[in-house]
């Protein structure tokens, strides 16, 4: 891959990787003024304890985005980005701009999905 195309997607890496930390963060501050409101009635609670679960689970969600993209960062600065974790062949531009941090080539990643 040539050095333009790494730094491409060094950037767009980078800048998916800001946002998911303002993402954690809002949702982390809207959680802490959550807990602080007076809630009135079961209604209220449920409607709380709703909100918390999917925010949670957004939040884990990133956070796994997150880590996945430090590891293709990792890979951009050893040399090692955009070859398949499975078959060692490079994954193509296009999913690269589709899913930069994608780990596998398309046909592995089917192979992947319908094993678990």
């Amino acid at each position: 891959m040539q050095a333009s195309e790494l730094e491409y997607f060094k950037e767009i890496l980078e800048s998916r990787k800001r946002q998911i930390n303002k993402n954690i963060n809002g949702v982390n501050d809207e959680l802490n003024q959550l807990s602080t409101l007076e809630l009135n009635d079961e209604g209220d609670h449920a409607a709380m304890n709703n909100n918390s679960m999917v925010e949670s689970a957004i939040v884990q969600q990133q956070k796994t985005e997150l880590e996945e993209i430090d590891v293709t960062l990792s890979k951009i600065a050893n040399g090692d980005y955009g070859i398949c974790e499975m078959c060692e062949d490079k994954i193509g531009f296009q999913r690269l701009k589709v899913k930069p941090h994608a780990i596998y080539c398309i046909d592995c990643r089917e192979i992947v999905e319908k094993s678990k």
